[in-house]
This record gives structure tokens, C-alpha cells and sequence, in this order.
């Protein structure tokens, strides 16, 4: 019955944003209201220990909220200067082969910048590239949406995974496990590992998709035959993403592997290896299907073009890879300045409101400040911005981050109020609201949890258009479901992340913005069902690969 009580937020969160396409920023606060409500009426919480700990929640979110708004930054402030468009420009002279140019532009340069900014920049960036070089507008939201799915994880400078650890941070310490950095090395190679392996299948369903749906012949050899080059640059991404993934930590994988791989891709492309000899075509534009075009002019991306050198337009990019290498190897000895809980490094609160939250907050750690927020200024003089320039840069960002931040701020307060409903904040004698709820999703699934657990991070993603939002909501509940059933919790919570990530493909939010980036409002529910068959197909492997594993009785911290 408790069980039932608890999960009301979440429940209306669902109905509210699938149902009725409330956005999360409206949704979100409507949850922890109603979480709020349910601690004090039915948990037996006080009305000051309710304010602290949704306090403490806020100030939680602000590691995130910082990371988004400086990637957010970066983008911004290269669409500004003209590096982003000279970027763009380099890709054009690659390769005719729209598979080839799929493969480089969709997924490659989609998860370098999901990398390095992520929260739905790649699609809007890669796919109205791909639309340029002759793309049906709706294959080429298609290719962008379910592409950018391995890559996610890892966004961002590694937020969803870190956003996973850190909401499990305090169960990790409660059940005594000291090195808690090895355990968040460790989730992130366990969300690597599958990730990799789905990485050149997912390709090639997009490429089969793409070939199908909106070739001039519909045959499948077309698929077929990129299959060599498919694996090529699959293996280019994904040796370094898992060498990144095993040994540097979340920040890296799809940053450096997307950055190595679009070398070898790029090279291996413009020298024709591996690329089919025969060559696919969309129809001519005049036999398109009406759905496939542009019904509106699409969302101006407002891309600066001063004619700057690509290789000036990547150094800041450069710059960003270098500060995340010089900071997070601990061999180096930055590490162990910046990543401390004490001042000047750290801002730190024990108490509010006399409630112990013990909160801080490691901002010369964050990478929205060092190096976004850092390099963002360097891009000033280093591309001659001007005044208006960097001003309109910054105001864009602001008004991009500011449903972001309302979701979040809301959303991990909903969460914190969730683990902190416990017996020891409470005068009911009960468990917190997660542990309920956890309880009722192991009772009533038991040994299946594991079918479920993807799912789960599926339709956090699905709810909210984030990964890390997903995280943010289900991740604690992820872990307590997995104590409760015995099940290794690092896999689980693996399972978590990649759900977040594959959910990518099919979320309201991302499909809106892909179809009114392209112009081609009004077909979000075709592009929805296209992008169905991936995410079903991710699900599945990912639950026959880690699941397989916790059948097998494999638990990597046992």
C-alpha cells in the first residue's frame, strides 16, 4: 500500500509529461510538491526537516546545472566565433556516400560533441549538416536521434554516470565500501562494456533503417556492404572508449574515442578504404514522400562564418582535452588539489535550518567551471570575438539552461526527499520512500528486475529528455531494488545508465526538438515509431549481455 503512496510523484510525473507533454520543467516541480505532501501526510515528516532537505537538493543540483551550462557555453560561443561552422565545413569534402557520411557525421562528430556538451546538442548540430549534404530532413533527425545513444553515458564530460554515482554515493558509504572512486571506475567500464559491444550493431540497424526507409532501391545489400567500414570505425571509437572508460574515469570515453575516431574515419574515408565500391542514392527530391521534407524552415542554428582555419576552430576543444587529462590522471598530483571537500577548493554547509545535510560543493573540480567555463573566455581573444558576440553567446546559454535547471533543481530535490524520508527523519517509524518503493518493484518482480532495469532508465529518459535526469530520478531506486534482491548493484546501475542513454532515441523532448530543428514539424509520431525498433533492440542486448552476467552469478565488486 506504502508502496503505492510513494510512487504517486513519479506516476503523475509520467502522465503529465507522455500523456499531456507538460515539459519537465513544469512537471518536475508538480512531483516534488506532491513527494513533499506525501512526506509530511503519510511519512510523518516535519514541515523544517521537509524544507532542509529539499534545500540540500537544490544546492545538490548545482554540480550538474554548472557542467551543462558550461558546455552549453562552449557550444554556444563557437557558433559565435565561426568555429563551429568551419567545423561543419570540414565535412563536407569527406565523402559522397551518404552511408560513409552517416557514419562520420552522425555518429562520430554526433558523439564527440555529445562528449563534450551533450543534452540534445549532437542531433541539433549533426543533423541539419546531414540535411546540407542532401539528406531527406526526417532520415537525417532519424540517423541523429538513434546514433546518439553509445556516446551518452559519457556526455557532457561524463554527467549521467557521475550524476548515477554520485545520487548512490551516500549507500555506497553506508554499506562500508571506502574506495568509493574505484566503484565509479568501475560502473563506468560496466556501462562501457555492453555499450561497446551494441556500438557497431546500433550502426548498422541505423544504416539498414536509413537504406530501407529512404533509399532509391529500399534493398538491404546497401546495408550489406558498408558493413566493413562499419566495423572499422566502430573499433576506432570503441578502444579507446573502453581504454578511457577502464582506466581515466566517465569524463573521457566519448570525448577522446569520438576525437580519434573521426581521424581515422575521416582519413580512411577521403582514401576510399573500406568504402563499398558501389554507391547508394536517395531518390531525386521531386520523388520524396511529402513526410520526408521540410514543412516548416526549421530552427535557425545561427551559425557565424568568418572563414576561420578548422584547426583554429578545434583548439579549444583541444585545450578542454588536455585540462580533463591534466586533472583527473591522479599520477599528475592536480587531482588530489582540486577534488576536496575543504576551502578555497570547496564550499561546504553541515546544517540547515539545524538539519544535518552536510553538503559540498567541489567547485574547482567541476568541469563546467575548469575548463568550459575557463576556455569559453580563451575563445574570446583566440578567435577575435567581439563584444556582441560573446554577449549573445552568453544570453543564449542562460536561456537554454533555464528549463535544465528548473527540472533539476526540482527533481533531485524530489529524490533527496525520497532518501531522506527515513526512520531517522521521520515519526512514522518507517523506511524512506525509496526503500518502499524499491521493495515493492523487487517484490513484484523478483529474478525479472533484471528485463526491468533498462526499461526503467528508458522511461526516466523518455519522461524527462535527459539521461541524466533519468539518473538523477532512478538511480538510487536502482541500487536499493538491487540490495534488496541480491542482485550485483554496479550492474544494475550500469543497466541504469545505458536505459538513460538508448532512451535518447525515442523521448518527447528530443523528437520535438530533432523534428523542429529539421522542419519537419508534424511528423514526430513517424520518426517515434522508426526509432522504436533501436531502442527495443538496445534494451535487449543490453539486458542479454549484463544479464547474462548476473545469471551467470558474475559481480564485479563481490
Amino acid at each position: 500500500m506504502y508502496a503505492i503512496i510513494a510512487f504517486i510523484p513519479i506516476i503523475v510525473t509520467v502522465i503529465v509529461m507522455a500523456g499531456f507533454n507538460w515539459p519537465a520543467k513544469i512537471a518536475l516541480p508538480l512531483a516534488w510538491l506532491l513527494t513533499a505532501i506525501v512526506c509530511f501526510a503519510f511519512w510523518k515528516m516535519d514541515l523544517i526537516t521537509i524544507a532542509a532537505q529539499t534545500i540540500a537538493g537544490f544546492l545538490n543540483s548545482i554540480d550538474t546545472i554548472v557542467i551543462i551550462f558550461g558546455a552549453i557555453l562552449i557550444m554556444n560561443t563557437l557558433k559565435q566565433s565561426g568555429g563551429m561552422s568551419a567545423i561543419n565545413k570540414m565535412f563536407t569534402t569527406v565523402s559522397d556516400d551518404p552511408r560513409i557520411q552517416m557514419i562520420i557525421i552522425g555518429f562520430m562528430f554526433g558523439a564527440f560533441i555529445e562528449g563534450a556538451a551533450g543534452f540534445g546538442t549532437p542531433a541539433a548540430l549533426a543533423a541539419p549538416l546531414l540535411i546540407g549534404l542532401g539528406f531527406p530532413p526526417l532520415c537525417a533527425a532519424m540517423c541523429g536521434l538513434i546514433l546518439n545513444s553509445t556516446p551518452v553515458p559519457y556526455g557532457a564530460v561524463g554527467t549521467p554516470t557521475n550524476t548515477a554515482f554520485n545520487m548512490v554515493s551516500s549507500e555506497l558509504a553506508a554499506a562500508g565500501i571506502t574506495d568509493t572512486e574505484a566503484w565509479k571506475l568501475g560502473l563506468t567500464k560496466w556501462a562501457a562494456i555492453p555499450s561497446a559491444i551494441i556500438c557497431p550493431i546500433i550502426i548498422f540497424v541505423t544504416v539498414l533503417l536509413m537504406v530501407k526507409m529512404y533509399g532509391k532501391d529500399k534493398s538491404t545489400k546497401y546495408a550489406i556492404e558498408v558493413i566493413p567500414y562499419i566495423l572499422m570505425s566502430a573499433v576506432a571509437f570503441c578502444v579507446p572508449y573502453l581504454i578511457c572508460a577502464a582506466f581515466l574515469g566517465p569524463e573521457f570515453p566519448s570525448l577522446i574515442g569520438a576525437l580519434i575516431a573521426l581521424v581515422i574515419c575521416v582519413v580512411t574515408a577521403k582514401k576510399g578504404i573500406l568504402v563499398p565500391k558501389t554507391k547508394f542514392e536517395f531518390p531525386d527530391h521531386s520523388e520524396w514522400d511529402e513526410h520526408w521534407k521540410a514543412t516548416t524552415a526549421g530552427e535557425e542554428e545561427d551559425l557565424v562564418d568568418v572563414g576561420m582555419s578548422p584547426v583554429l576552430a578545434w583548439v579549444p576543444y583541444g585545450i578542454i582535452a588536455i585540462i580533463l587529462v591534466v586533472t583527473r590522471i591522479p599520477q599528475i598530483g592536480i587531482k588530489g588539489i582540486l577534488n576536496v571537500t575543504t576551502a578555497p577548493w570547496a564550499i561546504s554547509i553541515s546544517h540547515i535550518f539545524g538539519v544535518e545535510v552536510n553538503w559540498a560543493w567541489k567547485w574547482a573540480w567541476n568541469p563546467g567551471v575548469l575548463p568550459f567555463i575557463i576556455v569559453a573566455f580563451i575563445i574570446i581573444p583566440l578567435h577575435k570575438m567581439k563584444g556582441e558576440q560573446v554577449k549573445k553567446a552568453w544570453k543564449t546559454t542562460f536561456s537554454m539552461v533555464g528549463g535544465a535547471a528548473i527540472a533539476l533543481l526540482f527533481g533531485i530535490a524530489m529524490v533527496q526527499l525520497f532518501k531522506m524520508s527515513g526512520a531517522a527523519y521521520n515519526n512514522s517509524g518507517m523506511d524512506s520512500m525509496l526503500i518502499v518503493m524499491a521493495n515493492g518493484l523487487a517484490d513484484l518482480f523478483g529474478s525479472a528486475y533484471i528485463i526491468v532495469a533498462p526499461i526503467i532508465g528508458v522511461i526516466g529518459a523518455f519522461i524527462s529528455g535527459s539521461a541524466t535526469v533519468s539518473c538523477t530520478l532512478f538511480s538510487t531506486l536502482q541500487y536499493a531494488a538491487a540490495v534488496r534482491l541480491g542482485l550485483p548493484t554496479m550492474l544494475i546501475l550500469a543497466m541504469q545508465v545505458m536505459g538513460g542513454a538508448m532512451g535518447n532515441m525515442v523521448c518527447v523532448n528530443n523528437i520535438v526538438s530533432a523534428c523542429a530543428t529539421c522542419g519537419t514539424v508534424g511528423s514526430e509520431g513517424r520518426l517515434m515509431r522508426s526509432d522504436v525498433i533501436p531502442c527495443l533492440i538496445y534494451a535487449a542486448l543490453t539486458v542479454l549481455i549484463l544479464g547474462g552476467l548476473i545469471l551467470a552469478g558474475y559481480n564485479p565488486i563481490a
